[in-house]
């Protein structure tokens, strides 16, 4: 839930895109694609879908205090930028910690953090990490090794149910985790206990650090494979907001949801294209490279190229 309603999703989305690609190109690299790929269904998630109170961390991302201990009691984790924790406030689970910028930037857009947040990314000390882990802004657990995070979540959502708490537990994910063995025994678990108080929304943007799905470990008819679990599963156009809305509201009682939003890793940046499938990061071979990459990109973002100077 926004704390303001003065943006669309639409613009929402835009916004997210925006802000990672001025950082790619004032960093000379980032997680460019991620971007693309899942700037709808944060957007959705942050503006109209996750019930969230007030931040609890102030706007200014606080620098890295250490692990949790009987020695370190003022530690702290990301969480609070999603608000409280209460029985019926949503948890929301990032399980792809590479992701982190694009998270970053949605909880910018979504006014939960500083509009300069990003000017702490990856620096030493900070806890704006490149790689999020549970201090991260947004992160409620340190997910890696990948795909570790449904399973985390999962367990909070069983024992939210068993309590009897009304709110619910999401979990954003990337189609690469279920090549891991982990989230199948997971998907397994959780219809076997009937955990229907969990939303997942899985990024399948058919890339991966390695390449092209298809190329490294084909999933074959990941959602008919995911359906075969016991679980609801709900495959749609994930740049779709009327589809991820749908989709949302389709949980069957005693079932997971989990939505495949099918992604495109160069949705808005279409220069992107001649780069598939090795878009897992994306950096500058040449200056030349970044000029032309930084023109084209602000067309279709609709940045005045004089809004860059100095990026």
């Amino acid at each position: 839930m926004a704390l303001t309603n003065q943006k669309t999703t639409e613009e929402f989305a835009l916004g997210i895109r925006r802000r990672v690609f001025f950082h790619t190109m004032k960093n000379n690299g980032g997680y460019l694609s991620q971007a693309c790929s899942a700037a709808e269904s944060l957007a959705i998630l942050y503006n109209e879908l996750l019930q969230l109170g007030e931040p609890t961390l102030p706007k200014v991302p606080l620098p890295f205090g250490g692990v949790p201990s009987a020695h370190n009691t003022d530690a702290f984790t990301g969480a609070g930028y999603n608000g409280p924790v209460g029985p019926s406030f949503d948890r929301f689970f990032i399980s792809p910690a590479h992701y982190a910028l694009v998270v970053y930037s949605a909880l910018i857009e979504a006014g939960r953090m500083d509009e300069h947040a990003l000017d702490h990314f990856n620096k030493d000390g900070s806890s704006v990490e490149m790689i999020g882990a549970e201090h991260s802004p947004g992160m409620e657990v340190t997910t890696g090794s990948l795909a570790q995070g449904l399973s985390m979540a999962s367990g909070v959502a069983w024992a939210r149910q068993r309590k009897g708490e009304p709110g619910k537990v999401w979990v954003y994910m990337s189609d690469g985790e279920f090549q891991e063995g982990q989230t199948w025994e997971c998907l397994a678990a959780m219809a076997h206990h009937r955990i229907d108080n969990i939303r997942v929304i899985v990024d399948v943007n058919s890339q991966q650090c390695d390449g092209a799905m298809s190329s490294v470990l084909d999933l074959g008819d990941l959602a008919s494979r995911v359906a075969a679990f016991g679980v609801t599963c709900r495959s749609v156009d994930g740049h779709s907001l009327d589809a991820l809305r749908t989709a949302a509201e389709s949980a069957e009682p005693g079932k997971p949801l989990v939505i495949l939003a099918q992604t495109s890793p160069f949705q808005g940046m279409t220069y992107l294209k001649k780069r598939f499938p090795r878009l897992h990061y994306v950096r500058f071979k040449s200056a030349e490279e970044r000029l032309e990459m930084q023109a084209a990109l602000a067309d279709e973002l609709g940045i005045d190229t004089r809004a860059m100077e100095g990026a």
